[in-house]
C-alpha cells in the first residue's frame, strides 16, 4: 500500500508523537531503553492494529491506546524485575501473553533476557511470532499450548498479567518454576482475597504498587515464591 503525501506526513508525525510519549513514559518509570526499541514498538503495534481488524486479538483497539493499555502497563514490569535480576540475564515466561503482553515488551526493553510468550490461542500465538519476525525481537519466544501441559527447562521468574487468580497462576505453572525462581502477577487492586486463597507451599513476600503512565487505574506487582521450610 503507498501512502499520498499527506498520509505520509501524518504518520511520521504520529511517529514521533508515539516515540516522544514512549521515552517520556520511560523516564517516569525510570528506565533506559536500548536504541532500537522505539522502533521496534511501534512497528510490534502497527501490526498489532493490521491484524486486529481481521483477528480480533485484543479489546484495546487502536496504536494510542495500545501504547497506553499494552505497552506503559507491561514497561511497569521491567525496573522490578531487573532490580530483581541484580545485573544477571533472566529466563522469563508470560503465562497467557495473549497479543503478547507483557512478554514482548519485556524481550524489546531488556535484549538480554529470554523470553517465553505462551498462550492457547493459535492466532495470537501466530501473530505474535510474524510481528516478533517484523519487529527483529531475536530474543522472544512464542509458543501455542496450555500452560499446564507445556514443558520446558525451569525459569527464573514467570509473569502473569491477566492469566487468572493467584491459586491457578501458581499451580498450573509450579512444575515450570525453577528452584529460586519466583512468580510475579501484575493486578490491579491489592488483591487481599486470592492473597488469602494461595496454598501453603506458596508465600507472597513483596506486594509493589505501581504507577503506570497515562493510565488512570491502580495498579500493583504480587511477588510470590516457594515457601521455604
Amino acid at each position: 500500500m503507498t501512502l499520498s503525501p499527506r498520509e505520509s506526513v501524518t504518520a511520521a508525525s504520529d511517529g514521533g508523537l508515539q516515540a516522544t510519549r514512549l521515552l517520556t513514559a520511560a523516564h517516569a518509570l525510570a528506565l533506559t531503553l536500548p536504541a532500537a526499541a522505539p522502533v521496534q514498538l511501534q512497528q510490534y503495534l502497527a501490526a498489532l492494529a493490521r491484524w486486529n481488524e481481521v483477528h480480533n486479538l485484543t479489546s484495546i483497539d487502536g496504536e494510542s491506546a495500545s501504547l497506553v493499555g499494552h505497552v506503559f502497563d507491561s514497561l511497569a514490569l521491567v525496573a522490578p524485575m531487573a532490580r530483581h535480576a541484580r545485573g544477571q540475564p533472566l529466563k522469563v515466561l508470560d503465562v497467557g501473553t495473549g497479543a503478547g503482553f507483557p512478554g514482548t515488551v519485556l524481550a524489546i526493553a531488556q535484549p538480554h533476557w529470554t523470553v517465553t510468550a505462551i498462550d492457547s490461542v493459535g492466532k495470537k500465538v501466530a501473530f505474535i511470532r510474524q510481528a516478533a519476525v517484523e519487529a527483529g525481537i531475536s530474543n522472544l519466544r512464542p509458543h501455542h499450548a496450555r500452560v499446564e501441559d507445556f514443558r520446558a527447562d525451569p525459569f527464573d521468574v514467570i509473569v502473569s498479567r491477566a492469566f487468572s487468580s493467584l491459586k491457578t497462576f501458581t499451580e498450573k505453572t509450579r512444575h515450570l518454576k525453577a528452584r529460586d525462581g519466583v512468580w510475579l502477577a501484575q493486578k490491579g487492586k491489592r488483591p487481599e482475597d486470592e492473597m488469602a486463597e494461595l496454598p501453603q507451599q506458596v508465600e507472597v513476600f513483596h506486594v509493589e504498587p505501581v504507577k503506570v503512565p497515562e493510565l488512570q487505574a491502580e495498579r500493583c506487582l504480587v511477588w510470590m515464591r516457594g515457601r521455604v521450610g
